[in-house]
C-alpha cells in the first residue's frame, strides 16, 4: 500500500477504537489496550513526517489531523471518565475547547484569513508560538501520551479480581490516584491554554464581523 498521511491517520483512529474496546477484558487485553494506546499516539507523529517528506501536507490533511486528535482524545478521556479514573469534567472540557477553537478556525479561513498563525487571529509572536510550534504541540503531544499511558497502565495493573499487582493498599492506590489527577488535569490545563489565543482573536474577528453585518444607525433590536 502506497502509505499517505491520511491513510495513517485513519490508521490511527481505527488503533485507537480498538484500543479502547480491549479495555475491561481483564488484565491482558488492558494491557494490550495500552500498547495500542501507544501505537496511536505514535502514529500522530508519523503522519506529520510523512507530510513534509514527501511534500504532501494540504489544508484538507491539517483539518483531518486535527480531526483525528480530537477523536483520540475525546475517546480516551470519555472512557477513563465512564470507568471513574477521571472527572466527567474532563471530556467535557476537551470537547467544548475543540469545537470552539475547530469553529472559530474554520470561520477564519472562510473569511480568507490563515487558521493556523500566520494571519488575523495569532498576530502575536508568543501567541503563534504557543499554539503552532513544535515545542508546543511536542509538549501536548506528550502529556496526551503519558497521561493515556498512565491511567491505561493503572486500569490493567490495579483493577478487576485477575489485576497482575494483587491487592494494593490504600496509601498505594491514594498515591496512585493522585498522580492520575495530577497528570489528567495538568494536560487539561495546558490544552486551554494553547486555546486561548484561537479563542481570543476568533473572538474578535466574529465580533468584527457582527458589527460590520450590522446596518448603520440600528442596534441590536432595532432600536436606534
Amino acid at each position: 500500500m502506497n502509505w499517505t498521511p491520511n491513510k495513517v491517520t485513519l490508521l490511527r483512529v481505527v488503533i485507537g477504537l480498538l484500543a479502547v474496546s480491549t479495555f475491561g477484558h481483564g488484565a491482558w487485553m488492558n494491557l494490550l489496550g495500552v500498547a495500542l494506546m501507544v501505537a496511536a499516539i505514535a502514529l500522530d507523529a508519523l503522519d506529520g513526517h510523512l507530510a513534509r517528506v514527501k511534500k504532501m501536507a494540504t489544508p484538507m490533511g491539517a483539518q483531518l489531523d486535527i480531526l483525528g486528535d480530537r477523536m483520540i482524545e475525546n475517546m480516551f478521556f470519555t472512557y477513563f471518565a465512564v470507568v471513574g479514573l477521571v472527572s466527567l469534567w474532563l471530556p467535557i472540557l476537551f470537547f467544548a475547547r475543540g469545537a470552539a477553537t475547530d469553529f472559530l478556525r474554520a470561520m477564519a479561513m472562510k473569511a480568507g484569513h490563515s487558521g493556523w498563525g500566520a494571519g488575523v487571529m495569532l498576530r502575536n509572536d508568543l501567541a503563534r508560538s504557543l499554539v503552532a510550534s513544535r515545542w508546543s504541540r511536542g509538549l501536548y503531544a506528550g502529556l496526551k501520551c503519558v497521561c493515556f499511558c498512565y491511567l491505561g497502565l493503572e486500569l490493567a495493573l490495579t483493577h478487576g479480581p485477575a489485576a497482575p499487582l494483587g491487592p494494593v493498599s490504600l496509601d498505594m492506590h491514594a498515591a496512585i490516584r493522585a498522580g492520575a489527577q495530577t497528570l489528567a488535569w495538568l494536560t487539561a490545563a495546558f490544552c486551554v491554554v494553547r486555546g486561548v489565543p484561537v479563542l481570543l482573536g476568533g473572538w474578535k474577528l466574529l465580533a468584527g464581523q457582527v458589527a460590520a453585518g450590522t446596518p448603520r444607525g440600528e442596534t441590536q433590536g432595532g432600536v436606534r
